[in-house]
């Protein structure tokens, strides 16, 4: 069996947040976001990163992290074009982005060969969700079914201040495993949080203890295999119906493993808060976050100094 490698899905400009957010430094010592996730994710026992970016980006993003995580970590790098389509689809005019976390994730498959953990580059996940995803990875293989695994969160401790959040909404059996995540593309603080699908026109409740994905999910190389298989699919109904923007989200495709019976998805918990920069005013909190964290001991005052 393979060791569990990373993918860490860092194409997004940032569209939200006004630049390329996940190159917008967050330590004391300009660390990203980034760098802490691939701290925890190498404690925990990863030792190979796959970043999926985009190719324009690629000077600067090895000169923001990739050069320095080289020297700790197996660095490799996959592109998520949205040229990459199968044969006899082209992009649609007027198209400027990729399709979405799905196509992020198959971005990768000519490098992945074994079991792997896909996560944000502009997420905080903390130490725990990575030590857990690691175990349950390295103790799993497909069996009569896929055996995946995913990080939940409370939906509390994912929501920003300011704007809306797009989160996975997940229901699950009695003994954790997922039976739905149902994407939720604006979800706002509030007491209860709540969320809309009609541009705030109307709104409907959800509780501050939903368990939400943050987009830590764990996969055997089948999943890879699944989502390419699939991608036809969803080309021939999005370029029906919403060619310039429709995507191909991770979690459309568990669920259809899920309700064809192909795969089972263990939901692990997190209660640590999650911190991201969907917005530029999210910043200063990360920032407080991560200096609370060094100064509590989580983390060294620079990470990479070996």
């Amino acid at each position: 069996m393979n060791k569990p490698v990373l993918v860490i899905m860092a194409a997004g400009m940032g569209s939200r947040y006004g630049g390329l957010k996940q190159l917008d430094p967050v330590g004391s010592h300009g660390q990203l976001i980034i760098d802490y996730s691939i701290y925890d994710a190498k404690r925990a026992g990863f030792e190979t990163v796959v970043f999926v970016i985009k190719p324009e980006i690629e000077a600067d993003f090895k000169e923001a992290i990739g050069d320095r995580v080289s020297k700790v970590m197996d660095v490799k790098y996959a592109y998520q074009l949205k040229e990459d389509l199968p044969e006899g689809y082209s992009v649609p005019a007027g198209r400027t982005k990729p399709w979405g976390t799905a196509h992020a994730a198959l971005a990768a498959r000519n490098i992945v060969d074994g079991p792997f953990a896909v996560i944000n580059a502009d997420d905080y996940y903390g130490p725990e969700a990575y030590q857990e995803i690691y175990n349950y990875l390295s103790t799993h293989q497909d069996g009569d079914m896929y055996e995946y695994v995913m990080v939940g969160y409370l939906l509390k401790n994912t929501v920003t201040e300011n704007g809306t959040v797009a989160r996975g909404v997940c229901e699950e059996t009695a003994d954790h495993f997922l039976t739905q995540v149902t994407e939720r593309t604006k979800i706002e603080k509030g007491e209860p949080p709540r969320y809309t699908e009609d541009d705030g026109a109307t709104w409907t409740d959800l509780s501050a203890d939903t368990i939400v994905s943050m987009n830590m999910w764990g996969f055997t190389r089948s999943f890879l295999d699944e989502a390419l298989a699939r991608f036809p699919a969803f080309l021939d109904k999005t370029l029906a119906e919403n060619p310039e923007k429709g995507e191909y989200f991770l979690p459309t495709v568990v669920s259809q493993l899920i309700d064809e019976g192909k795969a089972r998805v263990k939901v692990l918990r997190s209660e640590d808060k999650w911190y991201g920069v969907t917005y530029r005013e999210d910043k200063p909190t990360v920032v407080a976050a991560m200096a609370e964290k060094t100064a509590a001991g989580l983390y060294p005052d620079r990470l990479w100094e070996v």
